[in-house]
C-alpha cells in the first residue's frame, strides 16, 4: 500500500504575507476609530478624579502582578506622596505618516514633592521599522532631576542620557566622514570603547537594588535598538514597495541581508530596563483604559478588610477615625486603614520588596 501524495497548496508566501498585511491595516484602522469614540471619554475621566485625592496612586497600587513587578516601595511611596495624574496620548494618530501605535505617558506630579524637580516626567515611544524587517516601539532616556540624595535609581537614569548622547553625537560624526569604518561590527566595537557605555555598565553591576525601581523605566531605549525616524522612514517604503508588488500579483525577491547600520549587542548590554516595552503596554493597555476598575476594586478591597475586623477591634477604635475617609495614602503603602495614633505620626511602613522576575 503506497501513501497518498501529500496535497500541494497554490498559496505562496506572498499570499500570506499580503494577507498579514491586511490584518495589520485592520488593527490599525481600529485603533483611529477608538481613539475617536474614547478620547473625549478620556478627557471626562481626568476632569472628574482630578477630585479624587491619590487616585492614580492607588490605580497603580492595584495594578497586575506583571507591573507591580517593576515597583519597588520606594517607588510607591513617591506615588503615594507626589503622584497627581498619568495621561496617555497617541500624538501621532493624525499624521499622514505617523503611526497611531505611537504613544506619550505622561507622570505629573506634585511641584512641590520631595524627590525631583519635574513637575511632568513624559516618556515618548514612537512605532518604527528598521531596516532588517523589525518593528516596535523605541524610545529616548528622560532626564530626571533628583533631588540630593532622593535618585530612587543612583544614577542610572543619567547614565542612560548620557550614553544615548554619545552615541547620536558619534553616529553624526561617522555621517560626515569622520569616522573610519562603518560596518556593523567596527561601529559596536568604537561604542563599547566610549567612556559612557563603560560607566552605565558598572552602574549596572553595582547597583542592582537601584536597577529594580520603576524609574529606571524613564531611561529606557529599545529591545531591538534605537531606529532613527529616518530609518524606519525608508524600511516602510522599502516594505511599501513590496507590498505594491504583492497586490499586483508581483514575486517579491527579498534582498540579501544588508548590512545595517544597527547596534542590538551594544544595547542589549547597556539597557538599563530591558523589559520596558512590557511596561508601557500594561500601562497603554491595561492602567489607562481600566483606571477605574482598578481604583474601584481597591475601595472595595479596603472595604472587606474593615468588615473582617472582629467586634473587639471596632470597639477599641476611636469611633471619629472610623467617621473619617479612608487616607488613601496608607492604603497606596500597604495598610488596609488609617495609621492609628501613637506611632508618632509616621507614615504606614512600605509593603515587602517586591522584585522583577
Amino acid at each position: 500500500m503506497h501513501d497518498a501524495p501529500a496535497p500541494v497548496s497554490d498559496i505562496t508566501y506572498e499570499d500570506l504575507a499580503q494577507l498579514e498585511q491586511e490584518f495589520d491595516d485592520a488593527e490599525l484602522q481600529t485603533l483611529r476609530e477608538q481613539h475617536k469614540i474614547y478620547a473625549p471619554l478620556y478627557k471626562k475621566r481626568q476632569e472628574v478624579v482630578a477630585k479624587i485625592p491619590n487616585f492614580w496612586a492607588l490605580v497603580l497600587e492595584q495594578a497586575p502582578t506583571e507591573f507591580e513587578n517593576y515597583v519597588t516601595p520606594s517607588d510607591s511611596q513617591v506615588f503615594a506622596e507626589a503622584l497627581k495624574s498619568i495621561e496617555v496620548e497617541r500624538f501621532e494618530i493624525n499624521e499622514p505618516n505617523g503611526s497611531p501605535r505611537s504613544v506619550v505617558i505622561r507622570f505629573r506630579f506634585d511641584p512641590n514633592n520631595e524627590f525631583f524637580e519635574d513637575e511632568v516626567l513624559e516618556k515618548r515611544f514612537w512605532h518604527r521599522r528598521a531596516l532588517d524587517g523589525w518593528s516596535g516601539i523605541v524610545s529616548e532616556p528622560v532626564k530626571i532631576h533628583w533631588k540630593k540624595g532622593k535618585d530612587l535609581t543612583q544614577g542610572l537614569t543619567d547614565a542612560a542620557v548620557d550614553l544615548f548622547a554619545a552615541r547620536k553625537k558619534q553616529d553624526a560624526a561617522a555621517q560626515n566622514g569622520s569616522s573610519n569604518g562603518s560596518s556593523k561590527a567596527s561601529k559596536a566595537s568604537k561604542i563599547t570603547k566610549l567612556p559612557e557605555y563603560k560607566a552605565i555598565l558598572n552602574k549596572i553591576d553595582t547597583n542592582t537594588e537601584a536597577s529594580l525601581s520603576f524609574f529606571t523605566w524613564f531611561g529606557f531605549i529599545s529591545s531591538h535598538g534605537y531606529v532613527t525616524a529616518e530609518e524606519s522612514a525608508e524600511a516602510s517604503k522599502k516594505e511599501a514597495e513590496k507590498r505594491e508588488k504583492r497586490a499586483k500579483g508581483e514575486k517579491v525577491e527579498e534582498e540579501e541581508e544588508a548590512e545595517i547600520d544597527d547596534d542590538d549587542d551594544f544595547f542589549d548590554e547597556s539597557e538599563i530596563c530591558p523589559n520596558g516595552e512590557d511596561v508601557a503596554e500594561i500601562i497603554v493597555n491595561e492602567l489607562w483604559p481600566q483606571a477605574i476598575k482598578y481604583f474601584t476594586a481597591a475601595q472595595e478591597a479596603d472595604d472587606d478588610d474593615l468588615s473582617e475586623l472582629s467586634d473587639a477591634e471596632l470597639d477599641d477604635d476611636d469611633d471619629d477615625d472610623l467617621d473619617e475617609p479612608v487616607d488613601i495614602r496608607s492604603l497606596v503603602r500597604g495598610k488596609g486603614k488609617k495609621e492609628q495614633n501613637g506611632n508618632n505620626g509616621s507614615s504606614a511602613s512600605p509593603p515587602p520588596k517586591k522584585r522583577r522576575t
